[in-house]
């Protein structure tokens, strides 16, 4: 028994081919889709178990007791519902959109802390003065401490910085520097309270148990009790709503699949679903529509210099069979020097006509009314050279 032999032979080969390719490209997809927890990932998530992840600080906050969740939907949400009871991490945000900037000012008014990390986390920030630093530097910093607030005491803090902040708003505090440079800042904003990290190393995976860098994160984010944390994820790339959760590689693959499986369907039954009678013929044009049409052509194109082309051969090879000659590609000069041999009495016109009609046809800029003019005069030549032509018949 063949498999699926109530289809027809072709039918079935192409759905074979079908389920062949289906599987052939989401093999290829799943190889070269790149693994988002590889180390070669940068975005500090607390969903990454990679080395610039940051899985480790999360659970290990989880476990040390500290109500924290993770915060996927709109931050305008998160700012409606802020109070002196709401802490959120930034950790590496990437946001230029009004909206979420004034998000986060409401946090921090409502009397929320918020800790925020590398330049679009002090791009976010309320009164935040995030900058590029004059040197770069790709190698880890033990920072100094320069600060005489709790936080500066937090110990021995190891740093990559991305970002620097520009001195000068005595409300707001160094507390670590990297060779001079502002690393750590602190600053009182409205009601809450405001954490600065020039980037979000301490925190990632490889380098939470490094020195001190745990206590930095914990001193950062303040006292445990009486306060509910959030890891803000809706920064880094996605803001999670009901369908988020049904998006990915399937539901790409499904939103191309079915269309193109829907054209196979209609393809493979159209082909015996049509119709059984022949088309009628269509109605023949009456000349005079398709003169019209044919000088609409003409017109919309510019091609009045084509039509003097096609008017001028006519004539050409009318002529030269009136003359008892082969049609040949000829001169206007030597053309018309052949009829006054064979047609002495042609009109006197003739010559400066038929220069007329060939300078014409290398004018492409030729105005339509000329054209038109040049090609009336060939039909009139034409029709009395016609007449001339004909045998005069003699009375006995």
């Amino acid at each position: 028994m063949k498999f699926l032999s109530a289809l027809d032979s072709r039918d079935r080969r192409l759905l074979l081919w079908c389920v062949g390719i289906a599987v052939a490209l989401a093999g290829l997809i799943g190889f070269l889709v790149p693994n988002a927890n590889g180390n070669d990932n940068p975005l500090p998530s607390s969903y990454l178990a990679g080395r610039h992840g940051a899985r480790a600080a999360y659970d290990t906050l989880l476990r040390s007791g500290y109500p924290v969740q993770r915060w996927e939907r709109p931050l305008a949400e998160l700012a409606a519902a802020a109070g002196p009871d709401t802490v959120v991490i930034f950790a590496q945000p990437f946001s230029r959109e009004p909206d979420d900037i004034k998000a986060v000012r409401q946090i921090v008014e409502r009397g929320g802390r918020v800790l925020s990390t590398g330049f679009w986390g002090g791009y976010i920030l309320p009164g935040g003065a995030p900058d590029t630093p004059s040197e770069f530097s790709f190698a880890a910093c033990e920072l100094e401490p320069e600060g005489l607030d709790p936080l500066a005491g937090s110990g021995t803090v190891w740093m990559v910085p991305t970002a620097t902040w520009q001195v000068g708003n005595p409300a707001q505090r160094v507390e670590y520097t990297c060779a001079g440079q502002p690393a750590v800042v602190e600053y009182d904003y409205g009601k809450g309270h405001v954490v600065w990290w020039a980037s979000a190393t301490p925190l990632e995976n490889a380098s939470l148990a490094r020195a001190q860098n745990l206590d930095l994160l914990l001193s950062s984010l303040g006292p445990r009790e009486g306060r509910h944390f959030y890891w803000d994820e809706s920064l880094h790339g996605d803001v999670r709503s009901t369908w988020s959760y049904a998006a990915g590689p399937a539901l790409t693959l499904l939103r191309i699949g079915l269309p193109v499986l829907g054209l196979l369907i209609v393809f493979s039954f159209s082909r015996r679903s049509g119709p059984v009678r022949e088309p009628a013929p269509p109605e023949r044009t009456a000349p005079i529509e398709f003169v019209e049409a044919l000088g609409s052509l003409y017109r919309s194109a510019g091609a009045s210099s084509t039509a003097v082309a096609v008017a001028l051969e006519r004539f050409r090879r009318h002529t030269l069979r009136l003359c008892g000659m082969r049609p040949a590609a000829i001169g206007a000069q030597e053309l018309a020097a052949v009829i006054r041999r064979r047609l002495p009495s042609a009109a006197p016109s003739l010559e400066s006509d038929l220069a007329a009609c060939e300078e014409a046809v290398l004018n492409e800029s030729i105005d339509p009314r000329e054209a038109l003019r040049l090609i009336q005069a060939l039909h009139a030549h034409q029709e009395s050279l016609a007449v001339e032509a004909k045998p005069v018949s003699r009375s006995a």
